[in-house]
Order: structure tokens, then C-alpha cells, then sequence
């Protein structure tokens, strides 16, 4: 009898245990929950979005897109990431997003000309929200670089920014 109470009371302490501290996760679940856990020898990047070009200019946007343009225009401040191994832009970009539970909408690599990830819509702010020739383009280090977010390898320091631009990047220095 006292032997069975004992085996009664383990099953019952190990199915409280399963069911109350155990949390099942993915591996990308796990990546995520653990984005930030930066160390001393980690390889980092940092990323930011903003809208700035939209802050005075909400007009040019319907009145129901208006609201995702952020007071001052930044949507995500500047913040560090993990650089793993072979991490292009679009790879942090999509990280933080889904981090940050940021709307991110983009077209497949397969799905266009140029063989890259393209960026159609960010916070709800979509390729033409502002007219004809606005949309978003990204830079590394200050410079816009000419091939696309998913064909941009990154490495140890980069620091990455994508911009909502009015005007094909003239309104952003990122003219071509």
C-alpha cells in the first residue's frame, strides 16, 4: 500500500511538473524567445526602421494608414542583434519583426527578377502608401546598397536601417 502511494504521488508530482514548467518550442521558437541574449563573444548587428519622411507628410497617406506613422517616425530604434552564421539582412529583418511583433509583408526570392527577398510593406506601410514612388529601401553602414535584402551578407558590427521613402530615396539620401 505505502508503495503504490509513493508510485501515485511521483506520477502525480512528474504530471504537475510536464504540465506547469514545461514549455515545447521550436527551434526558431527558442531563437526568438532568446533574440537578446547577447554575450560577451557574440557577433552582433544592429537594425532600425523608421518612417521619418512620413512625419509632417501623413497627408500623402489614406486616412486609415495614417495611425502607423509612429510621433516621431521611428518604428524600431536602433537595437542589437545576435549575428549567426551566414545572416543576410533580410534574415535579421524578419527576426526582429516577428520579435518586436512588427507587420512585416514581403514578395519571395523566387517571385521576382532580381533572385531577393523584396520588402512590400513594413508597420502597414506598403510600396506606393505615399504615391507613386515611395516604398522601402534599406542601407548597411551608411551606404544603400545595390542588391537585395535576402542577397546582403552580414558581418560582425553592420548596422542596418531601413527607410519609408516618398521618393525613391531622394527624400532619404539613398538616391540612385
Amino acid at each position: 500500500m505505502r508503495k503504490d502511494l509513493l508510485i501515485i504521488a511521483s506520477i502525480l508530482l512528474l504530471i504537475t511538473i510536464f504540465f506547469t514548467g514545461t514549455k515545447f518550442q521550436s527551434v526558431e521558437e527558442f531563437e526568438l524567445t532568446h533574440i537578446d541574449d547577447i554575450k560577451a563573444d557574440s557577433e552582433i548587428v544592429t537594425l532600425a526602421i523608421d518612417s521619418k519622411s512620413l512625419v509632417g507628410n501623413e497627408q500623402l497617406l489614406k486616412p486609415e494608414l495614417r495611425e502607423f506613422v509612429p510621433k516621431d517616425g521611428i518604428i524600431l530604434k536602433r537595437k542589437e542583434y545576435v549575428l549567426r552564421n551566414g545572416d543576410t539582412v533580410f534574415d535579421v529583418l524578419q527576426r526582429a519583426t516577428r520579435f518586436h511583433k512588427i507587420q512585416l509583408e514581403f514578395q519571395g526570392a523566387n517571385d521576382n527578377v532580381f533572385k531577393s527577398a523584396y520588402i512590400q510593406g513594413i508597420n502597414f506601410l506598403y510600396e506606393f502608401s505615399a504615391g507613386a514612388n515611395s516604398g522601402w529601401m534599406y542601407e548597411v553602414n551608411g551606404e544603400f546598397p545595390d542588391v537585395g535584402v535576402s542577397r546582403y551578407t552580414l558581418k560582425n558590427g553592420d548596422h542596418i536601417e531601413f527607410h519609408f521613402t516618398k521618393n525613391l530615396g531622394k527624400d532619404i539620401g539613398g538616391e540612385f
